[in-house]
């Protein structure tokens, strides 16, 4: 029974040091955790501009030229909140340029607001709301996004019910429109160069959502250049 015990009492002692050593590596994660999360910049020094230079002290990137206008005139989400009783909970607000883009209504409700008191002027912070884009309000709360953009309008109370009134436009059903002539001629001789079977008449999926970047460009002409026009 003694080497038994031994061997369990080893195995005990290997199982203990082992935890112990598992229990100081988490700690010492925590410890660098904490450290990167107490040296990272607040919003307030990573979005703080000087509005003689149009720079961000903080990086040293000077705005867009025609982002000047707006910093001039228009205004940031929480410089609208400090002003407001409770930090404007339950007021509604809006976007310069939702209001340029869309006929339909596009606004926030704000529901929770996480001020950051270190700022100066109270002016940076987090804030957390419903959206209501193109008529169409979100059933959860959500955190806002750009918010630090000098882009914001608040809706006057007297407004908001007519802000908000929307008749949806009914469904046309239509989803796909026939290629222009040229470019039908281009995608089936295309298919033809290949092999392909033409099938269907080629259409246009009006609810495609595509986003394409420069490269995706880049690509097709060096390919249409490799290759040649089809037609």
């Amino acid at each position: 029974d003694r080497p038994v015990l031994r061997h369990v009492l080893i195995s005990v002692l290997k199982m203990v040091r082992k935890k112990q050593v598992r229990l100081i590596a988490e700690m010492a994660r925590k410890i660098r955790d904490y450290r990167a999360l107490k040296d990272r910049p607040r919003d307030s020094q990573r979005y703080a501009l000087d509005y003689e230079s149009m720079t961000r002290p903080f990086t040293g990137k000077k705005l867009p030229v025609l982002a000047w206008e707006d910093v001039r005139r228009e205004s940031r989400l929480f410089s609208l909140l400090a002003s407001l009783r409770l930090f404007g909970m339950g007021r509604l607000f809006t976007r310069k340029s939702w209001l340029a883009e869309h006929q339909e209504p596009c606004y926030w409700k704000i529901t929770k607001v996480q001020v950051d008191y270190t700022a100066e002027n109270l002016d940076h912070g987090k804030a957390w709301g419903v959206l209501t884009f193109k008529g169409k309000t979100e059933e959860k709360e959500k955190p806002m996004d750009k918010v630090m953009y000098h882009d914001w309008r608040l809706v006057p109370k007297h407004e908001e019910e007519d802000f908000k009134r929307f008749t949806p436009r009914p469904d046309t059903g239509v989803r796909h429109v026939p290629y222009p002539p040229l470019l039908r001629a281009m995608i089936l001789a295309q298919k033809q160069k290949e092999g392909r079977p033409l099938g269907e008449e080629p259409a246009i999926d009006l609810h495609r959502k595509a986003h394409f970047n420069k490269d995706y460009f880049r690509r097709q002409e060096s390919q249409q250049r490799r290759e040649g026009t089809a037609v």
